[in-house]
């Protein structure tokens, strides 16, 4: 195997870790603050990785869909919250199913400023010249992973956290209407991951992602690199 891509690959799996992590835990820090105690007092408000992570979800599944060579979906465990312990169920649900992607979206700004001021200031050490350039790529791959993960959980589909912030605008046959697709969401995911784009050459994500993530890195990113 390839050094640098091993390396890339690494520091890949490190920086989506790190942002399920913290996106997992801001469910649960919004949801206690909202009202609602359950994932605190089971430790989901936590910067450790083993009190998020699902076995299949962040490892067995990623890799598998790695070596398929398709995009590259990873799930941690669904943070528990009690819509009934919320002080505004219907608004604190939204809010808590935001405040994930929100996180990664933050995180994403974090990186893209802490790299513009490492570019800035890396010629007036000889020292900082020789690690910046490993820093940044780091940095740049921990804005594109937190960048994708955030639009990626706003698509209307369970478990992910687009779902959550419709279903309260629903009304009556529209509601039921989709908790009957809701049965079938990880086929859908599937079919439209990895089906539509390899059998009809229809990439409904790279579709969706041309008019919220690209846009996104590309801003950012240029933030980063002064231009």
């Amino acid at each position: 195997m390839n050094v640098d891509y091993l390396i890339s690959l690494i520091l890949t799996a490190a920086a989506l870790i790190l942002a399920i992590v913290i996106h997992e835990s801001a469910h649960a820090l919004v949801a206690y603050l909202l009202g609602d105690k359950t994932a605190r007092s089971r430790g989901r408000v936590s910067l450790n990785p083993l009190n998020h992570i699902d076995p299949f979800g962040t490892v067995i599944l990623p890799l598998l869909m790695l070596a398929a060579g398709g995009p590259v979906f990873a799930f941690a465990k669904p943070v528990p919250v009690y819509l009934g312990n919320l002080k505004h169920p219907k608004r604190d649900e939204v809010l808590v199913a935001l405040a994930g992607p929100a996180s990664n979206i933050l995180l994403a700004v974090i990186a893209a400023l802490l790299a513009r001021i490492l570019l800035a200031t890396a010629g007036s050490s000889s020292a900082l010249l020789a690690v910046v350039p490993h820093v940044v790529n780091f940095l740049f791959t921990f804005l594109s992973v937190n960048l994708s993960l955030a639009f990626f959980n706003l698509i209307p589909l369970p478990p992910l956290d687009g779902s959550s912030i419709l279903v309260p605008f629903l009304r009556g046959r529209a509601l039921q209407t989709y908790y009957e697709i809701q049965r079938y969401a990880m086929p859908i995911l599937i079919i439209v991951l990895y089906l539509l784009p390899t059998v009809l050459h229809i990439d409904l994500v790279n579709l969706y992602f041309r008019f919220t993530y690209y846009p996104a890195a590309n801003a950012l990113l240029s933030f980063a690199l002064g231009i």
